[in-house]
């Protein structure tokens, strides 16, 4: 389990297409402190430590993703130098500063348009069908491995992307500075992980 409060912004250095696909990523992280076996998120993404290390005073650990993986995220897209979100997972005590997160991909969403607003920058992504329902106004969503409220949400109903549902989130500047969210662009594709309380709540309103 995670909370979407990323603690380091790690660079995947290699990538090698075996039976599945290995990811090296550099990171802050002490080796020492991770375990083989552990989970760290990584722009979302729930993945298992498999190997580490530090080579000429750069630590590293590598993942390995399934092409299930590839196909329902956007790791399909990393290449070496890729920038992403990194988070530890959660230990008892630890401060909760996001919401529960995951770390379960359940789409890919796209940023429809980047704004200025005050010293923050207003994000529109585009939901793909069928998570629209899970998005509410004032709730939390996990954006790249970033707890962010939702300020606004709009279902489009015209058009070719008819059934998606728009929804507007503002970033400050601290978290643009100390996440990939500074580096974003129109168009760019983002892992999204809706509020584990709007999926059961949503599964048992459906029950009654």
């Amino acid at each position: 389990m995670f909370t979407g409060i990323v603690s380091d912004v790690g660079r995947v250095r290699s990538v090698e297409k075996r039976g599945d696909t290995r990811f090296v990523i550099e990171t802050v992280y002490d080796p020492d402190s991770m375990l083989l076996g552990a989970s760290i998120a990584c722009s979302g993404c729930c993945l298992t430590v498999v190997e580490k290390g530090t080579d000429n005073g750069a630590n590293w650990f590598a993942v390995d993703a399934s092409a299930e993986t590839l196909n329902c995220t956007v790791l399909g897209s990393w290449a070496a130098g890729t920038p992403i979100n990194l988070e530890r997972a959660l230990k008892a005590g630890d401060e909760l500063g996001g919401h529960i997160v995951s770390g379960h991909v359940d789409g890919v969403g796209t940023i429809i348009d980047i704004q200025p607003d005050g010293d923050s920058k207003r994000f529109t992504f585009e939901a793909p069908e069928g998570l629209g329902q899970f998005i509410a106004a004032k709730g939390s969503v996990t954006l790249d491995g970033t707890s962010l409220t939702v300020n606004t949400v709009e279902d489009v109903v015209t058009g070719s992307n008819s059934g998606a549902t728009r929804f507007g989130v503002n970033i400050i500047p601290h978290t643009q500075s100390v996440t990939t969210w500074g580096q974003a662009r129109v168009g760019q594709r983002i892992n999204l992980e809706i509020d584990m309380l709007a999926r059961y709540v949503a599964r048992l309103a459906k029950k009654e």
